[in-house]
């Protein structure tokens, strides 16, 4: 199975021109303490697969982490459940963005 990528300049440039994107922050409590993506609902990892039932499976989510591995397994995981899910590529260490403290 072939995740979709996405740059991280590109979910910035779709978030500024005012497209909604359904963003989900995989990391863990104190990586996010530090800085996320302010439209990002966050959900570690860990807890994937029991908050499938929270998501809309009619909505396509992308998925961040630091680097990029944590939120491809995320996407592998709801993919799995048929969920229309992208990766961004280079994870937070990619994002020159705004970001909020949650």
């Amino acid at each position: 199975m072939s995740i979709k990528t996405i740059e991280a300049k590109e979910v910035e440039r779709l978030l500024e021109s005012g497209n909604p994107l359904n963003i989900i922050d995989v990391r863990e409590n104190d990586e996010v303490s530090q800085g996320m993506i302010p439209t990002a609902t966050h959900i570690p990892l860990g807890e994937i697969p029991n908050r499938i039932h929270d998501l809309d499976s009619n909505k396509e989510y992308v998925l961040v982490c630091r680097s990029g591995k944590r939120s491809e397994k995320a996407c592998t995981i709801l993919a799995s459940n048929q969920f229309a899910v992208v990766n961004m590529l280079g994870g937070m260490l990619s994002w020159n963005g705004k970001t909020t403290n949650k």
